[in-house]
């Protein structure tokens, strides 16, 4: 896990809603940001099970996810709840910037 510190979060925030309007469109910022930094795919953990994520989405009702399809399911987990493995992939950065501004 990276260690950046508040100011560090702070400015990478501030790159990805310098011109956003809203939290609708600082979420979406921020969603670019992930998209196009975030290493995938990578492996992590999900409540025991191992799951690959293999990309980022934002969804209908404006929540940033992890897509980690399985098989024939397609399994969407919230990008706030994702645990990150160790070593972490590279722009995980951006998913501690998110879950910063997210509060």
């Amino acid at each position: 896990m990276s260690t950046l510190d508040r100011a560090e979060l702070e400015a990478m925030i501030e790159e990805a809603t310098v011109d956003a309007y809203g939290e609708d469109e600082q979420r979406t910022g921020l969603f670019t940001m992930l998209e196009e930094h975030l290493d995938v795919p990578f492996t992590t953990v999900v409540l025991g099970v191992e799951a690959t994520v293999r990309g980022v989405d934002l969804t209908p009702d404006g929540r940033i996810v992890a897509l980690c399809p399985r098989d024939r399911v397609r399994q969407s987990i919230g990008i706030l709840d994702l645990p990150l493995p160790s070593p972490a992939p590279e722009g995980v950065e951006w998913i501690e910037a998110y879950r910063h501004w997210a509060g």
